[in-house]
């Protein structure tokens, strides 16, 4: 990679570097589309040839892994998020899903790539793919009294739920959220500084989506059944609530 702000010789342009490259990338991608992104297309945006650009981006699987990086940590810029529970873990979880939300909006035709490319980890998650947003998460979930494994339960319906969601707000969009190609598989991240990942790996990597998927069914019944007259309710909500 080049160093940032390197100038590259005979374009005309000066300051192109990586950062530069990848915010173009951001904007070509939610004007024009993922499946219109070309090395030659978004050089042509920064004025110089398609070539240029692997002296600062090796390849298109790397611009786009930077693009979904790049999106990802808008969310340390919004205010209305906190990587502490200022006032509790519900408040904490609001805060954080509303971020995704606003991140999947303002980008739609990037949010496919947050969902599908390659995360850290293998049990990492989308959309919440940051190691340290997902170290944010297990700390406040922990701190609040859960246990390592409800924690990692949690984490992955919070997950499931704002991936389906949002997924399907962008298609409503006209967004196309199936993969342009076939991704590279990643090796697992540095998790050196994320001591609360390293702890909870083991629940994370369970494959428990078969256990997860009914209580997520059956908490959704739940719910449409208290829409119901008490009356007609299931006896056992009739019962709790």
């Amino acid at each position: 990679m080049a160093e940032r702000g390197e100038q590259v010789t005979g374009s005309g342009r000066a300051g192109l570097d990586q950062r530069r490259i990848i915010d173009a990338a951001v904007r070509f991608i939610d004007e024009n589309g993922l499946r219109m992104l070309t090395m030659q297309r978004l050089g042509a945006c920064l004025g110089v040839d398609g070539m240029a650009l692997y002296r600062y981006v090796p390849g298109r699987e790397a611009l786009l892994d930077g693009v979904v990086e790049a999106v990802v940590d808008e969310m340390f810029s919004d205010p209305e998020v906190h990587l502490r529970a200022h006032a509790g873990w519900v408040d904490y979880l609001q805060r954080l899903a509303h971020g995704q939300r606003r991140i999947a909006l303002a980008h739609p035709e990037v949010f496919p790539l947050v969902a599908t490319r390659p995360p850290a980890a293998p049990w990492v998650r989308p959309p919440l793919r940051s190691l340290r947003w997902i170290e944010s998460l297990l700390e406040v979930l922990t701190d609040a009294g859960f246990s390592d494994e409800s924690a990692a339960a949690v984490y992955r319906a919070f997950s499931s739920f704002l991936l389906g969601y949002l997924l399907l707000e962008v298609s409503a969009r006209g967004v196309v959220t199936g993969p342009v190609e076939e991704p590279d598989v990643a090796p697992t991240g540095d998790l050196s500084r994320y001591p609360i990942l390293q702890r909870l790996e083991p629940h994370l990597s369970v494959d428990a989506a078969a256990g997860d998927f009914e209580q997520a069914l059956e908490a959704l019944l739940d719910r449409v059944a208290l829409l119901l007259p008490r009356r007609r309710r299931p006896a056992r909500l009739t019962e709790e609530k």
